[in-house]
């Protein structure tokens, strides 16, 4: 028998590689309920393996089954029937993210026109009572349709019991019984809370944006020794480009040629500018302070440390499970549970005894009254509101009851040292004199020497020298002639006739040979974390000043209450790790520093694994966000930038390290009084579902149940108001 024989096919094939995750931006996701609907939605689609949505980020991120490849038409055609807009990749999505005011949206203009119609209703019983309930039926029919719109759609997805559902059958279920103006005023409020959900995930997300602006849209390409315009997004790993003094650096790259001190505090946080001379690296986003650089590409706009920063802060704030709200989870068990009741209740009596029907819809119609989420919608987050506001009034800004709810759970906060645990900005240490020169002298011709530069360090030493001489102490400062830069390393220039320079101690290794006592003072000061400037006159020196960014005056004061709660405290820093090893023997803390964003982030992902979390991070820079929104709890100095302040979950506008821990008291206090409304709010309404339903109460006594629960719960969350700080632990 002639012919090939056919090949057998191997026992052990390998599977079919796994899909790469294709991300969408979507337009129009406000809260976790829009999660789940398009979640559902796209999981029914064919050749879809995994979905997940995340409203703070606008984004769906899908996986295909495995060999399969996306039904990309179906995707976007699905969003779209839901409601929302697929966002081309290729927009600018700060221009999509347009920064519309909350009563342009269609969630804000549904409050208004609620709001009115309910001022309407009140204003229309007292002037025509004739007119009964219509006035309030209609307000609640103007808020209710959009509900039960999202109510029938998640019905038909298979997810009968949401909050949309609960509204709508109490409401409805209000209208029945004649408690049209109740069913209003649950209805108007729901809308606000959803209005509000709305602004939040937008702010949120502009905040992301926002990063990008850290980089610059144009760089200086170098062709053929000429420098030309491009867009720094078309830069590609090889090219050259020139960056100028002031300029920020475009792209991640490697110094060719030049010498330069770079401001790196976008990045890393540290206050004081690192030298950076050919061979060394240097990051997008950061700035070019003196020399003019030759710096060769090595990353692509897409992968750089801006690019990085973006997509961990918008992987972090994906991943973080948004607190599902009270009432959404309650009502998993509590709506199946109360209109299973209803239906017993309405149903069962006629059937087994005397009782008419009209008797016993009247019943199941007052249960569904009494079960009217209202003393929970309305009194619970009162006391969350008033724990917001004592907050505020002490400079503790926390976005939202979430944030409020999680403060309390803390076991460790990690807290950044520039401008978190120190004033951010370094000050005058130590003086060393030599030759006789006094100390004031030495800082006089420093100062003069610094005259018009906008270096820290130099900004430092103008300010101890006008500190120590008063106000008017730079009118008397003496001339400086044939001034100039020591590009990265210092200034030199003639100050009364004297030819003087102020170098650093890198920088005076390769002019004179130094003296052992000199050596030993530098050691010593440099072992201790500050930052040196020796003044040098012909080429010897005559004296030395140390800086440092010192710790704040309350550091210790709000670690130690920190510890009193309970709570561990680490320093996570991207400064030199000698500085931050002395800082943080300085105030008691473990310390680890030179940590560039994504490690500060991992190390919080890492305590989260090892069990040590919730955690909390602290900081107020660029190069603190993606740990700010990998912590269960961000939270921003208010002296720091828009972007950590946006990123962060909460803010300390006062500037007080003590503040955390007085967030955190007050979280668990507030979390208390809540504890005690949800207990007060369901036990009125247990006793009184139960008189209900055997007829032992009626219909208006059902209405004052609830009024009254709402009114006692609200109380109890006012008393919050009078909450103090004293002393905490």
């Amino acid at each position: 028998m002639s012919g090939t024989t056919p090949a057998k096919t191997s026992q052990h094939q390998t599977p079919p590689a796994a899909s790469a995750p294709t991300t969408l931006r979507v337009q129009g996701m406000d809260c976790g309920g829009c999660e789940r609907k398009v979640e559902t939605a796209l999981k029914r689609l064919s050749h879809v393996e995994l979905v997940s949505a995340s409203s703070v980020t606008g984004s769906v991120r899908l996986t295909a089954s495995p060999g399969k490849t996306l039904p990309h038409s179906d995707i976007e055609s699905t969003i779209t029937a839901l409601g929302y807009q697929v966002i081309d990749e290729s927009v600018n999505t700060t221009e999509s993210e347009k920064s519309f005011s909350w009563w342009q949206s269609p969630k804000g203009r549904l409050v208004i026109v609620s709001g009115v119609l309910l001022a309407l209703a009140w204003g229309l019983r007292f002037a025509w009572p004739t007119l009964d309930s219509w006035p309030f039926i209609a307000a609640t029919v103007v808020g209710l349709v959009p509900v039960i719109q999202r109510a029938w759609q998640a019905l038909k997805m298979g997810n009968p019991f949401t909050i949309e559902m609960l509204m709508s059958i109490a409401a409805l279920g209000a209208l029945a019984i004649n408690a049209a103006a109740e069913a209003a005023v649950v209805v108007f409020l729901f809308a606000v809370g959803e209005m509000l959900e709305g602004v939040a995930a937008a702010q949120a997300r502009r905040s992301i944006s926002a990063l990008s602006k850290l980089t610059p849209s144009t760089a200086r390409l170098m062709e053929q020794g000429e420098a030309r315009e491009v867009a720094a997004a078309s830069l590609v790993p090889g090219q050259r480009v020139q960056v100028r003094p002031g300029d920020r650096l475009p792209c991640d790259g490697q110094i060719i040629a030049g010498h330069s001190s770079i401001d790196e505090s976008p990045v890393n946080g540290e206050s004081v500018p690192r030298e950076r001379s050919e061979g060394e690296s240097v990051f997008a986003g950061t700035v070019n302070l003196d020399g003019v650089l030759e710096v060769e590409v090595t990353r692509s706009a897409e992968n750089n440390t801006i690019a990085r920063v973006i997509k961990l802060v918008e992987e972090a704030q994906a991943a973080k499970a948004p607190v599902a709200r009270f009432i959404d989870r309650f009502a998993f068990y509590y709506m199946p549970a109360v209109v299973g009741v209803a239906l017993l209740v309405a149903i069962v009596p006629p059937l087994v005894s005397p009782m008419l029907w009209s008797e016993s819809i009247y019943r199941a119609l007052a249960l569904l009254l009494i079960a009217c989420p209202c003393a929970l919608v309305i009194s619970t987050p009162a006391a969350i509101a008033a724990g917001l506001s004592v907050g505020a009034r002490n400079g503790l800004l926390m976005k939202g009851g979430a944030v409020l709810e999680q403060l309390g759970k803390l076991k460790r906060v990690a807290l950044d040292k520039t401008g978190t645990l120190t004033a951010g900005k370094p000050t005058v240490t130590d003086i060393e004199s030599f030759n006789g020169v006094s100390d004031d002298e030495i800082v006089r011709l420093a100062a003069a020497l610094e005259q018009g530069s906008s270096h820290p360090l130099a900004v430092a030493i103008s300010d101890y020298f006008q500190n120590n001489n008063g106000q008017q102490s730079k009118a008397t400062l003496p001339k400086v002639n044939a001034s100039r830069a020591l590009a990265g390393h210092g200034v030199a220039g003639q100050v009364e006739g004297r030819e003087l320079m102020l170098v650093s101690p890198r920088y005076l290794q390769t002019l004179t040979q130094g003296s052992s006592k000199l050596d030993t003072t530098i050691t010593a000061l440099e072992t201790q974390g500050k930052s040196l400037a020796v003044l040098l006159e012909n080429q010897r020196p005559i004296g030395l000043i140390a800086l440092r960014d010192e710790p704040r005056e309350d550091a210790r004061e709000g670690l130690q209450a920190l510890e009193r709660l309970g709570v561990q405290a680490v320093m996570l820093s991207g400064d030199n790790a000698r500085t931050v090893a002395a800082i943080g023997e300085q105030l008691g803390i473990e310390a680890e520093g030179e940590l560039m964003p994504e490690d500060k982030a991992q190390r919080v992902r890492e305590w989260q694994a090892q069990g040590l979390g919730p955690v909390g991070k602290v900081g107020d820079g660029i190069n603190d966000a993606p740990a700010l929104a990998a912590a269960e709890v961000g939270i921003a100095m208010g002296s720091g930038t828009d972007v950590a302040l946006e990123t962060a979950d909460a803010a300390l506008l006062k500037n007080r390290v003590e503040g955390i821990a007085e967030m955190i008291a007050l979280s668990r206090a507030t979390m208390r009084n809540v504890k005690t409304n949800v207990a007060l709010a369901l036990g009125f309404k247990a006793l009184f579902l139960v008189s209900t339903a055997l007829g032992i109460t009626g219909m208006w006594v059902a209405v004052m149940a609830d009024t009254g629960a709402t009114v006692l719960v609200t109380l109890n969350a006012l008393y919050l108001l009078r909450y103090r700080f004293n002393e905490i632990g």
